[in-house]
């Protein structure tokens, strides 16, 4: 039974609890999707949409409430900026949970945890290629232009020295292998 039992400690202590916490909401605010377990994901959706409800007003007070939580100020202000008046209109429930299935290793339940608003990238990617596409036939192709050597820098004697110098440097370091081969040949020879 799980009567009083207010929050799941997740086997972990108090410190390490918290920081796992904060570190996974800060990760669901940057990347707006993250890949969990399904008890962590139950407990960190709860952190996560009191945040969003405390973004959705953008006070001081509210923005320090949350700074608490959340150390990364990009983050902070990504939240505040983009997230929370994007859920303006909604009362909650800002967070999905959707079941992968069971982990190869220890076959712990797998789950995605994400923004109800989240747009995968291949369909962000499918509406920037269709303007783009009928685009494409109506802009002529460009004429070669025709090559001039003339445009080419010529090699002063200041750069064909830069040049050089590397190779001197490839070339002692080839010799350096080989010289450390004959020194443990050397070696080997006298300890016979």
């Amino acid at each position: 039974m799980n009567h009083k039992n207010g929050f799941n400690p997740l086997s972990r202590t108090t410190a390490h609890r918290r920081a796992m916490s904060r570190n996974m909401v800060t990760s669901l605010f940057r990347y707006e999707r993250i890949t969990t377990t399904k008890s962590k994901a139950l407990e960190v959706r709860k952190s996560a949409e009191k945040l969003i409800t405390r973004a959705k007003e953008d006070t001081v007070h509210n923005r320090r409430e949350v700074a608490k939580f959340i150390a990364d100020e990009k983050i902070l202000n990504k939240l505040f900026t983009e997230i929370g008046p994007r859920m303006k209109e909604r009362n909650g429930g800002y967070t999905r949970v959707l079941k992968l299935g069971y982990r190869q290793g220890d076959a712990a339940d797998v789950v995605i945890l994400e923004l109800v608003d989240y747009k995968l990238e291949t369909e962000k990617a499918e509406k920037q290629e269709k303007p783009a596409k009928k685009a494409a036939p109506k802009a002529a192709a460009p004429k070669a232009a025709p090559k001039a050597e003339s445009a080419k820098p010529k090699k002063t004697t200041e750069s064909k020295s830069r040049d050089a110098a590397p190779a001197k440097a490839k070339k002692e370091t080839e010799k350096k292998p080989e010289a450390k081969k004959a020194a443990a040949k050397k070696t080997e020879s006298k300890a016979e």
